[in-house]
């Protein structure tokens, strides 16, 4: 079957810029991560990146009411909007300024957007289809700098708008005779965030200075009064015309509705709007004044969030403090610090009980539970970059190295980090699984090689050379015994034992840095390749002798061994990946890979990218999990894939198209040319610039000497899944996962015209079981191979199994590895497993290396749902425990005679009186509390959802993952 790799999600990344938002539901918090948006669910523990992307990193987003769509907007203005329902872009506009903040109104009608000094009221998209999905309806004009936030009231009659120039400002969205603007000020700094109360006019404005204003309306909702309609304002205006020209006095005309074209515009000024005669203008007064702590950074205030229904106000600082007020009274409920860095962004969710936290300076996305006071999610990436990835042998994990010094473990189905190591002082430079799956070992420039356990979660070995060496390279063999490293500036490789730690050998032989190590995994031989034009085979049986020295026709930068050995891969500094073989050590083949790398322009460079291209090459080298394919990747934003054999590129991935990063661009940017050279080449120091904040060591906040850089597209690792249906690539985005998408691949096999659904389906009508399997498989469609294989009795399953030629054996393994991943029918798939692998088990060992993706990815869901029965088995195990205990001493308590009549039958009564106190715990008879089925997990799934006790007696079926 045809399969087609495409972004499936993102990981290492949590954060970078802009505001955050909560769900519809409030189960899931939604950040934008560079110019793509991340979606974490906090109920199911997962998270998913949806496959759009903006031109630029997202600045701000909104989402409507309903939860179905969402604007993404980029630095430069441009927007998308997006259905969170399909996941598809429906809609592009360009606002032509950055935009600063952006806002549904509670009813979804209308959205505003604030850019400049000026508030935009857009139609909010309908059902209807619009061949223009933005209509501005009305441009309101009234601060004198740049705007900051907005906020509706709960009917969408008015909204708020604060500014720099420490103002906020109150609009109607509609016509309003009694108000028309507002203007409210009473603060010495920028506005931070301006909320209404709760159906009501009355307000909340806080500045960054640390000072809340509570304004008090004396007008309701409910006395909004409806304003002229365009035909009087007409006439009215007409009027004062006439009376000017028999010299009446004139008056002031600012402060009336103008009509420019199709558009409103209300443009305000520092006078109160003249009142409509019999209607009175809304008026605000000071209520009250409160200062937050001004001792240390607390009075920097950075963020604000309001829950109207609980009336909470959550304030922001630079410290990474946060504060939480009741209102009106302003009564300080909780004050916690979460962080070190500045808090960028605050969000809470519809209920009001979590609040969500974004720290743009480490990345950081917290969700905090106020009322336990606990997290709810804490995830953080790798602060700076990523250099290397590694998969776990099943593929359920991945473990990553940055130059943070931090090593992170992700679970692939959750693409949640759950550890992260700190123990290294400088960058990681390698990091690798061993064959157990349970040990992450990492490299680093700091000297040390570490070891960490993954079910204690410790650093339990630390290796070390005699003489301090930077280690640049890391491998571990197939045994998990021997550990290699490296190192770049003594050109030695040392050599480690797992079980001691202690140092076998220092291999010496290369004349340059030591630039990438693979073991054999199938002998024990070493690979290591050198800046010194070779690549050296290390056998590690014999001495540690060199075996084969390999010589190259420039510096050598990584070399891997395909998944069977018969084969090693090695790329140049000159562009090429060249192909041996390590049993004759004779050159097999030779890719051309410079052309392909397309590298783009950096802003400083002086050079064309064309020439630049000439000095690049692939730095990262990766087989396919079938070993007919390698990925390659380097200083580019492309990955390209080669077929071995024909020695051809097969497909080049984009990893990303963000403007943001450097090295985009194929040609320079004319705007930025002027009569004095590249504008690029000025160092405008921090500002407000774009870029990543670059400090002197040990200077947390207000060093004159930082200074700004754009980071560089690149991809540091690639690493194919053992599963082979997903391969990962560690980028300065982050780390992407490329996975196979065959929902719209229609492939069949060897089809003819008495192929049909309808036949199929007569076939299983005729109990022809194996006959049904066949022609299915021959279609290829996945919903009808489930419902013909889900039809076979399970009496049958052996019997159907041995009757099977041989081709539809590894199809039907393949089938079922994919399939029981996810379904709920697990004794039933394992069944079929079960009978594929003892009845086939010899012919499938002798074809190993076409099989071995398939049987990984059997092994990895197995485990997964080994892990998960584990973890429920051990609660119900102490529940049974539990209520035992419970009726022994209710037993003590009762009389002698009626507990020591007879042995046996006091036993009985204790398990009488146990059965009953479960059922009285859960409602349900004894009988029923144990749950015998064939498809034990689906019916156990709901008797947990019902509050029932599930005993879980065919564990014990489960093969062994191992």
């Amino acid at each position: 079957m045809k399969f087609a790799y495409k972004f499936s999600n993102l990981l290492g990344a949590f954060y970078r810029h802009g505001n955050l938002s909560f769900s519809k539901d409030g189960n899931s918090v939604i950040s934008p991560v560079g110019n793509r948006i991340s979606v974490f669910d906090m109920k199911n523990n997962r998270s998913e990146t949806l496959p759009v992307s903006t031109t630029k990193n997202i600045t701000c987003f909104g989402v409507s009411p309903d939860g179905n769509l969402a604007i993404l907007i980029d630095e430069d203005g441009a927007a998308i909007l997006v259905s969170l329902v399909t996941r598809a872009v429906l809609y592009h506009h360009h606002f032509h300024n950055p935009v600063h903040s952006v806002s549904f109104s509670p009813d979804g009608r209308k959205f505003v957007i604030t850019k400049k000094n000026v508030a935009l009221m857009y139609d909010a998209p309908g059902k209807n289809r619009e061949f223009n999905a933005f209509a501005l309806e009305k441009s309101y004009y009234g601060p004198f700098d740049e705007t900051t936030c907005i906020d509706w009231t709960d009917d969408s009659k008015c909204f708020a708008v604060g500014s720099k120039d420490m103002t906020t400002w109150i609009f109607g969205a509609e016509r309003w005779a009694n108000l028309i603007y507002y203007s409210l000020g009473g603060h010495k700094d920028i506005i931070v965030g301006c909320f209404f109360e709760k159906d009501s006019l009355d307000m909340y404005t806080v500045s960054q200075e640390g000072t809340l204003c509570v304004w008090e309306s004396d007008t309701e909702l409910e006395g909004l009064r409806k304003g002229p309609k365009y035909s009087e304002k007409k006439k009215m205006q007409e009027e004062k015309k006439s009376r000017d020209e028999v010299g009446e006095e004139k008056d002031d005309d600012d402060d009336i509705v103008e009509i420019v074209g199709e558009d409103d515009v209300i443009k305000g000024s520092a006078e109160t709007p003249k009142e409509v005669e019999g209607i009175k203008n809304v008026h605000y007064s000071l209520r009250s004044k409160h200062y937050f702590n001004k001792e240390g950074d607390f009075n920097n205030l950075t963020a604000a969030a309001f829950h109207k229904k609980t009336h909470i106000l959550v304030t922001g600082f630079a410290s990474g403090a946060f504060h939480l007020h009741e209102m009106p009274e302003f009564d300080l409920i909780h004050s916690l610090s979460i962080s070190d860095q500045r808090i960028s962004t605050i969000a809470m969710n519809p209920t009001g009980d979590w609040i969500g936290f974004g720290c743009s300076g480490l990345g950081q996305l917290l969700v905090w539970e106020w009322q336990s006071e606990s997290y709810v999610f804490k995830q953080q990436g790798h602060f700076n970059n990523m250099n290397s990835l590694a998969y776990s042998p099943d593929g359920q994990y991945l473990v990553t190295g940055g130059d943070d010094g931090k090593v992170k473990v992700w679970n692939t189905n959750s693409s949640l980090c759950f550890v992260t190591f700190t123990e290294h002082s400088s960058s990681v430079t390698n990091v690798a699984f061993t064959s157990s799956g349970f040990v992450v070992v990492s490299a680093s420039l700091d000297g040390t090689v570490r070891a960490f356990d993954l079910h204690r979660y410790r650093n339990f070995r630390t290796m070390t050379s005699p003489r301090p060496a930077q280690f640049s390279s890391l491998a571990v063999d197939s045994s998990g015994e021997l550990v290699c490293a490296g190192s770049q500036d003594s050109f030695e490789i040392f050599l480690w034992s797992m079980q001691t730690g202690r140092l076998l050998e220092v291999l010496s032989g290369h004349e340059g840095p030591v630039s990438n190590l693979c073991f054999s995994p199938v002998q024990s031989v070493l690979a290591s390749v050198s800046w010194d034009k070779t690549v050296r085979l290390w056998d590690m049986l014999d001495s540690w002798q060199t075996k084969e020295t390999l010589r190259l026709n420039s510096d050598g930068l990584a070399v891997t061994y395909r998944p069977d050995g018969q084969e090693l891969a090695v790329a140049c500094l000159d562009g090429e990946i060249t192909f041996w073989n390590p049993q004759t050590g004779g050159q097999t083949g030779c890719v051309v890979g410079r052309h392909d790398l397309q590298m783009g322009r950096k802003e400083t460079d002086k050079i064309t990218a064309k020439q630049s291209a000439k000095g690049k090459s692939f730095t990262s080298l990766c087989y396919s999990a079938d070993g007919e394919s390698i990925l390659a990747g380097g200083q580019s934003k492309f990955v390209c894939i080669y077929n071995i054999k024909e020695q051809i590129l097969k497909k080049k991935f984009e990893i990303s198209c963000n403007l943001s990063l450097d090295a985009m661009e194929e040609f320079l940017d004319r705007r930025k040319m002027t009569e004095f050279g590249n504008l690029s080449l000025v160092d405008e120091g921090t500002g407000d610039g774009d870029g990543i904040e670059l400090s002197l060591p040990g200077v947390k906040r207000g060093d004159m000497s930082s200074r700004r850089f754009k980071p560089e597209i690149r991809v540091s690792s690639l690493r194919f899944s053992p599963t082979g249906r997903s391969w990962a690539a560690a980028s300065t985005e982050g780390l992407l996962i490329h996975s196979l998408d065959a929902s719209l691949v229609f492939d069949p096999y060897d089809l003819d015209m008495d192929v049909t659904p309808k036949s199929i389906r007569r076939q299983v009508t005729k109990k022809e079981w194996a006959s049904a399997i066949l022609l299915s498989f021959r279609l290829n469609e996945i919903p009808l191979i489930r419902e013909v294989l889900e039809a076979v009795p399970y009496d049958q399953i052996t019997v159907v199994c041995s009757s099977l030629p041989d081709v539809y054996v590894d199809k039907l393994l393949n089938f079922v590895a994919s399939t029981l991943e996810k379904s709920n029918h697990l004794q039933f798939y394992l069944s079929w497993a079960q009978c594929l692998l003892t009845l086939h088990g010899q012919k499938l060992k002798n074809r190993s290396g076409a099989i071995l993706p398939t049987v990984q990815q059997l092994l990895k869901s197995i485990q997964r749902h080994s892990d998960d029965l584990s973890k429920l088995c051990d609660w119900n195990i102490y529940n049974i425990r539990y209520a035992a205990a419970l009726s022994k001493q209710r037993g003590v308590k009762r009389t002698a005679t009626e507990s020591l009549s007879d042995e046996e039958e006091s036993s009985s009564e204790t398990m009488d009186s146990a059965d009953g106190i479960l059922g009285r715990i859960f409602g349900i008879p004894y009988p029923h509390v144990a749950v015998f089925s064939c498809d034990f997990l689906a019916c156990s799934i709901h008797c947990i959802q019902e509050g029932h006790l599930v005993l879980w007696t065919m564990v014990k079926h489960l093969p062994s993952p191992g």
